[in-house]
């Protein structure tokens, strides 16, 4: 390594384990998100520029480069562009950084910032599923055996919480508190805000069943879903959760058209929402249970939900309108071709 790589990976090292922790307080998955970007960032720069990871510098984190890294996101590994964002977000924010603590890298600084975040197709539905379906995917684990049991309440709990899914994997046996009338579990979310969420007493049962045999010593801070590995208890990833996810989405759907086929563990806070929405529970609250800091965020739900507003329309129109009665009354204009032309705009 030369000096100017030397500096480079010291800024790096400064920014992820001082900056972003002590400075910003940000929690530990935000942290992991950034370090993934720089690490995806810098294998791309050394594996396309045929340049070895120790000579790196800022030198080599061109504009040129950043944009055909976030070209190479989208089109070779199928991101999507929010994901490309976040990416380009994480790049730039570590730039800045690096730039107020050293004038010499202002310049690139300055250039990657004015890199723009692409615009993304906003759409107001939401992807969700059906009671009908959630029963079908319910009945997809084989509960036989350990594993299948384990999959069914990781289903039901990120259901009946709404929880996301890495807020399910960061549970540790002291977040249930499930003794009482009123049970619930700790949830730490976004922005390490904690929040109490309450718990049907169905989903109690299910968790006396899986803490009968993934808990029965009882170790408070064990994580509530883990995997053993060389027999240790270690965290289950994303990607494990996700996989078995998918797998029951696909087996559901061959059942029942209704399960998704493409399903993955978001649909079932989006889904679990709906039903509450739909059920009666207003946005208020809704924003509330959700950990929305903005009741705007949680309307994509009643604009998602075409069924209620058709059956809200019904309601208020008068059974005497022609929509309803079937009776229709129809301009008598064949032949008129003045009004044909003004009608499509033919004419003024």
């Amino acid at each position: 390594m030369n000096e100017k790589s030397i500096h480079f990976f010291k800024l790096v090292r400064s920014f992820l384990t001082v900056y972003l922790p002590d400075q910003r307080a940000v929690s530990s998955n935000t942290i992991k998100s950034y370090r993934e970007a720089i690490n995806m960032l810098l294998n791309y720069i050394c594996d396309n520029y045929s340049i070895a990871l120790g000579k790196l510098s800022f030198k080599n984190i061109t504009r040129e480069a950043v944009e055909a890294f976030l070209d190479h996101l989208e089109k070779d590994r199928h991101c999507s562009v929010s994901t490309r964002n976040h990416r380009l977000a994480c790049i730039r924010s570590f730039v800045k950084y690096a730039g107020a603590k050293d004038v010499s890298v202002q310049a690139v600084a300055i250039d990657l910032c004015s890199i723009p975040l692409k615009r993304e197709a906003k759409s107001d539905i939401t992807s969700f599923f059906s009671e009908s379906a959630l029963k079908t995917i319910l009945e997809q684990p084989d509960i036989r055996k350990k594993i299948g049991l384990r999959n069914l309440f990781f289903m039901i709990l990120l259901y009946d919480t709404g929880a996301r899914n890495q807020e399910m994997l960061d549970l540790r046996l002291s977040n249930v508190h499930f003794e009482g009338k009123a049970p619930y579990i700790v949830i730490t979310g976004k922005g390490r805000k904690t929040c109490l969420v309450s718990v049907m007493q169905k989903t109690v049962g299910h968790f006396r069943k899986y803490a009968a045999i993934f808990h029965s010593d009882h170790v408070p801070d064990d994580y509530l879903f883990y995997i053993v590995r060389h027999g240790q208890r270690s965290p289950m990833s994303p990607d494990c959760s996700e996989k078995f996810i998918k797998k029951y989405g696909i087996a559901a759907h061959a059942v029942n058209s209704e399960a998704p086929d493409d399903l993955h563990a978001h649909q079932f806070r989006h889904s679990r929402s709906m039903h509450l929405y739909r059920n009666g529970m207003p946005l208020v609250l809704l924003a509330e249970w959700l950990g929305h800091a903005q009741i705007s965020t949680t309307l994509i739900y009643a604009n998602a939900d075409m069924e209620m507003k058709r059956e809200a329309i019904e309601r208020a129109t008068s059974k005497l309108n022609p929509l309803l009665t079937g009776e229709a009354v129809y301009l008598e204009w064949e032949g008129d071709e003045d009004l044909i032309r003004r009608l499509y705009g033919l004419s003024l």
